[in-house]
């Protein structure tokens, strides 16, 4: 249930400039069309306009290069980051609801484990031997964690999400509901006689700050470790192979799959669905567009886009040129009727 501030509450937790009635009581958010007045909402960009001077809004967050538009609700908030602002808000306004301490009588913790203060374990999860939780975990219905993980402090594992053998995971981590850390790799040696696994012996180590969404798969590296750096935010549906290592502050976003042993520097952002082959680096803030395949190496810095992809200049002229051929072509066939019409 969301709780109750005013307008002037709202400019005094989120630094900006009141305009308007501060005594505004704001118990929602909703987009410019469809807010009422009790309703936040925000102003980001002009293309926004004509919704926003139609708004019935209580209250909006406004971009501090729009302030001086006219007409729209007369209560704003004049910030720099409107985005951030309305985070900030919302999480005011919608703050979570830690689950009661205690383990459900359902669970089952192996011999061994340490659980730390104030955890809560749900129905029927499954803890094996030796493992250690830290203070403040949340550990949701149905998750299993193997024997020997390591869980740091103000984690949440949603339902019924796995945590295999040689997984460690840091503080403040989020974990969605199915999601898979630590399992066997995809690792084979192939001969005439068939496939054969690889013994997977390396860990899977998620650092501080990350989140990983639902249904996501973390496999444990064959030899050396998997790694995914602090403060990462992971999108459901994400497959890193076995020795993947992604570092610190990445974005990677839905049905994105890293084939083993690849490398992705800090900062880097793999849009949906974006495909990386084995045994390759993507440097430091590098920018890959949505459902491009990733080859060969990416610089640091680089965007790239395409299949295979390429800078992303090239690839924009290489789709450019690829349009034009159409019309093109339909001329040559013209062309070529007409010779064949006078012959």
């Amino acid at each position: 249930m969301a709780r109750s501030f005013s307008a002037q509450d709202l400019n005094d937790l989120v630094g900006g400039q009141l305009v308007g009635d501060g005594s505004v009581q704001l118990t929602g958010v909703a987009s410019l069309g469809l807010a009422g007045p009790s309703d936040l909402s925000l102003l980001a960009s002009g293309k926004y306009l004509e919704s926003f001077h139609g708004s019935k809004a209580g209250a909006v967050l406004v971009a501090d290069d729009l302030s001086s538009v006219a007409g729209g609700p007369g209560t704003r908030v004049i910030v720099r980051d409107p985005a951030g602002a309305l985070a900030t808000a919302l999480r005011h306004m919608f703050p979570v609801d830690r689950p009661t301490p205690g383990v459900d009588p359902t669970a089952r913790v192996g011999t061994g484990t340490r659980l730390g203060r104030d955890v809560s374990i749900a129905a029927y999860v499954v803890i094996g031997r030796h493992a250690k939780v830290g203070d403040r975990v949340a550990i949701g219905p149905g998750v299993v964690i193997e024997d020997g993980v390591e869980i740091g402090d103000d984690v949440s594992l949603g339902p019924r999400a796995v945590c295999g053998t040689g997984t460690r995971i840091g503080h403040r981590v989020t974990i969605k509901a199915g999601a898979v850390l630590g399992g066997i790799g995809f690792g084979y040696t192939s001969s005439q006689e068939g496939h054969r696994r690889v013994p997977h012996v390396g860990r899977c180590i998620i650092e501080d700050d990350v989140d990983i969404g639902s249904n996501t798969t973390i496999d444990r590296g064959s030899i050396d470790d998997t790694v995914v750096g602090q403060g990462t935010k992971i999108d459901n549906l994400v497959q890193l192979g076995h020795n993947v290592r992604v570092g610190r502050h990445c974005l990677v976003m839905s049905q994105v799959g890293v084939a083993g042993s690849s490398r992705i520097g800090d900062g880097v952002i793999l849009a949906g669905q974006v495909g990386v082959a084995g045994h390759l680096t993507i440097g430091d803030r590098a920018r890959i567009a949505a459902q491009s395949g990733i080859s060969s190496d990416v610089p640091a810095g680089a965007e790239y886009g395409g299949y295979p992809a390429r800078a992303n200049r090239e690839w924009l002229r290489s789709l450019a040129v690829l349009y034009r051929i159409a019309p093109i072509a339909k001329d040559l066939e013209s062309l070529v009727r007409e010779r064949r019409t006078h012959a």
